[in-house]
């Protein structure tokens, strides 16, 4: 779940983030679990807003991060709030799980902001950007 603020300009500002993940009956790495879980929501939140790769002629005209570009330091959530559920299922990989669910979080967030629909990604190409 999202928690954002979208200012006239469409820079969007995302407050806070929640993410509740079922992986098994116990977690080995606690502490790796939280941040492998953090770590995709940051990705989450990057491939919504402008990871795009395009091609022309075979080969990708993104050549590195500066035409591909990451959330930076000051425009990540305030804080991303992560729970584990505890279930009788074997341990399972925890993976990237986390990442799939931001992009449409992101998206009904900015609808129930704005009442603006977004059908397409990333959302740099509809004139949002980071606050």
């Amino acid at each position: 779940m999202v928690e954002l603020s979208v200012d006239a300009k469409n820079a969007v500002r995302v407050n806070k983030v929640w993410v509740a993940g079922d992986i098994g009956s116990h977690i080995i790495n606690p502490s790796n679990a939280d941040q492998q879980v953090r770590g995709a929501v940051l990705e989450g939140l990057s491939s919504v807003m402008n990871y795009e790769i395009t091609i022309d002629r075979g080969r990708a005209v993104q050549s590195n991060f500066h035409e591909y570009t990451p959330m930076r330091m000051n425009q990540l959530p305030r804080e991303i709030e992560v729970h584990f559920l505890r279930t009788d299922n074997p341990p399972t990989g925890l993976g990237e799980p986390a990442l799939p669910p931001v992009l449409p979080a992101v998206c009904n967030a900015i609808f129930a902001a704005t009442g603006k629909r977004i059908r397409s990604l990333p959302l740099a190409k509809h004139g949002y950007s980071w606050a």
